[in-house]
């Protein structure tokens, strides 16, 4: 339930209140709440259709259950992308190496970064940066 409420912990709540309010005003108060009840459920109902007549035909086609942000536990899918295996190369992958591997010419060096020193010398350090 809610706020670690249960059934008996409700229960005991609704028998101390009919103690205090007593039965003379006790056909009152449950009056009060069951018309409360009755306008909680029509304006829940009246939302529902608002909603339903807003997002048109594709309301009943989404699947709530997918949407339901409870279900996603980072450590889960964290774990899962970790021990997901390399993904297989495709025929098309493939197909490309090996047409590479024919021509029998090396691949062209990767590019060098214009914010790199020489290409034998160590990285710049600015010491008065840090």
């Amino acid at each position: 339930m809610f706020f670690g409420l249960t059934i008996e912990k409700l229960l005991l709540i609704g028998v101390i209140a009919a103690f205090i309010v007593g039965p003379e005003r006790l056909p009152r108060y449950a009056e009060a709440l069951a018309g409360f009840t009755r306008r909680a459920r029509d304006w829940v109902s009246s939302a529902r259709t608002r909603v339903r007549e807003e997002m048109g035909e594709d309301f009943d086609d989404v699947d709530w259950k997918t949407l339901d942000p409870r279900q996603y536990d980072p450590r889960r899918i964290i774990r899962e992308a970790l021990l997901d295996d390399a993904p297989v190369p495709t025929v098309r992958a493939a197909q490309a190496g090996a047409a590479i591997a024919a021509t029998g010419t090396p691949p062209s060096p990767p590019v060098r970064s214009p914010f790199r020193g020489p290409e034998n010398g160590p990285t710049p350090f600015d010491s008065e940066a840090t």
